[in-house]
């Protein structure tokens, strides 16, 4: 039987980074990953001339050298900062609401995006600018929460982050209505929404605040080659340090102390053993507790099918034989909404044949060499908040595929007047079937379990303690600690690597 200090399960964004942490720990690591390829849905696939990207819209929070987000000085303490090709995204979205005749495209950097605010709203500023200056704060809160693993300490809090404190337990609304936040500058904010899968009478204001904060004062980046061309610089990096990585191999199960019921091993999907006392999982805890472990605590499976499952995901891929330019598409990242009212909206994204809200990116416009001369790349991306999928008859699936593309073409040329059906050289559609096949995920659920008020970003920062309740399994990725989206995927694994570096030490 093989043995190592630590495995990790599943190299998406969050285990690939887990196990370059346990590395630069000084631990024997072994990573295992089913599909022949890291990365998850950080990855990349080619029809045709063009190769598309599988998921990232935008990183936030990387920034540059001389103004680095706290995802780039990540990267940069991994050490696969310089092993990527990066550019910067060109403007941070347009937001398009025909019902209410809102079409707004907003620019990075705080004062550029309070300004353009100001000039569809006036009256704006002030209010916009206490919102930056309180999200600001919200970002340093968490740094500090994250520099000591969760375990703040109740007088820092309220002596240095007291307006952090003060708005912690309210939603993104009832904030920013506190601020007096004019409604029209309030539904322009609101755009990014989409990107964390909860309506703002039920999104914690903090973890908006903070994603918000984070794309506008540090700008978006994007790799050259698409998020893949992160995935394999994480694994270079971990094969550099010495770890070990398995593609095409499955864990199958968690093997577990018969004392304890902790972490005794796993088995691998061809009978072999590794002896390990760690685990850090980079895949739903539904999975590990439903399928992976013999022995589960009552208050574990409580505590799991207690959470609501965010968004499925459907994005559709098209390669055009025309330019940007010549089909009209002036911008690289959109926001399609039928109401700026993101509880009405969120309750129209619960049906197939009522959702047509889409987040929809051409990447020429950030670089123009993506794809063949003369053609333009672009996906468009929609959440379903229900199974809706999951009431398809098999014999329907392909109609209902192609009814739903035709939605989305159809809304993206009405709203925005771009002609682009016409020009379709390559389509390719992944509907949540596609996702649960592809990375195993539940009902096809790629943002994991949703923000709520109970089950947000900072309590489940806070509760990382009372969360780590199997000794030696620690979860990363979407459903752990930093909840959904690249950044928090990559910080998820830095705190669940060092934490289970922390585990080893202690163990002597």
């Amino acid at each position: 039987m093989k043995k190592y200090d630590a495995v990790v399960i599943g190299a998406g964004n969050g285990g690939l980074v887990a196990a370059i942490r346990l590395l630069q720990g000084g631990a024997k690591v072994l990573l295992v990953e089913k599909h022949n390829l890291p990365g998850g849905f950080a990855t990349s696939f080619r029809r045709g001339r063009f190769e598309f990207e599988a998921s990232l819209h935008e990183l936030n929070d990387f920034g540059t050298k001389d103004n680095a987000g706290d995802v780039r000085d990540l990267f940069d303490s991994l050490g696969v900062t310089d092993k990527i090709d990066w550019m910067e995204i060109p403007e941070a979205y347009r937001v398009i609401v025909k019902s209410e005749n809102l079409d707004a495209t907003m620019p990075f950097g705080v004062d550029a995006f309070i300004a353009k605010m100001e000039s569809y709203v006036p009256g704006s500023r002030q209010s916009m600018r206490k919102f930056f200056d309180l999200a600001e704060e919200v970002r340093l809160a968490q740094a500090y929460s994250s520099s000591v693993n969760g375990n703040t300490d109740s007088k820092v809090m309220v002596s240095k982050y007291g307006n952090f404190v003060r708005s912690g337990s309210y939603s993104v609304n009832e904030v920013l209505k506190t601020l007096k936040m004019p409604q029209k500058a309030i539904d322009i904010l609101s755009a990014y929404w989409c990107y964390l899968g909860a309506n703002l009478d039920d999104m914690s204001f903090v973890h908006y605040a903070s994603m918000v904060n984070r794309y506008i004062r540090r700008g978006a980046a994007m790799p050259k080659m698409r998020s893949h061309e992160i995935s394999l610089a994480l694994v270079s990096r971990i094969l550099e340090l010495g770890g070990d990585v398995l593609f095409n191999t499955e864990a199958v199960k968690i093997l577990q102390d018969e004392k304890d019921g902790g972490v005794a091993g796993v088995l691998l999907d061809d009978g072999t053993q590794i002896a390990t006392r760690h685990v850090v999982a980079n895949c739903a805890p539904h999975l590990v507790f439903g399928k992976m472990m013999d022995k589960v605590s009552e208050k574990d499976v409580r505590a799991t099918n207690a959470r609501k499952f965010a968004g499925r995901g459907f994005t559709m891929f098209l390669g055009l034989n025309r330019t940007a330019d010549e089909l009209g598409v002036e911008n690289h990242n959109y926001f399609l909404y039928d109401t700026s009212d993101t509880v009405k909206q969120y309750d129209l994204m619960r049906s197939i044949r009522t959702n047509t809200a889409q987040a929809t990116v051409c990447l020429n416009r950030a670089y123009p060499e993506c794809s063949p001369k003369g053609t333009c790349m672009m996906y468009f991306t929609t959440l379903y908040m229900s199974d809706d999928w999951g009431n398809v008859k098999a014999e329907d699936y392909f109609k209902t595929k192609d009814m739903v593309a035709n939605m989305f073409i159809d809304r993206f040329e009405k709203d925005t007047g771009a002609k682009i059906r016409d020009s379709i050289e390559e389509i390719s559609v992944a509907t949540p079937m596609t996702y649960a096949r592809y990375c195993g995920h539940p009902q096809g659920v790629i943002y994991g379990y949703e923000s709520q008020y109970w089950d947000g970003l900072m309590p489940r920062l806070q509760m990382m303690g009372e969360d780590h309740t199997v000794r030696g399994l620690r979860f990363a990725g979407g459903y752990s600690m930093r909840l959904s989206g690249y950044s928090s995927a990559y910080f998820s694994g830095d705190i669940s690597g060092r934490q289970t570096v922390g585990d080893i030490k202690r163990e002597g």
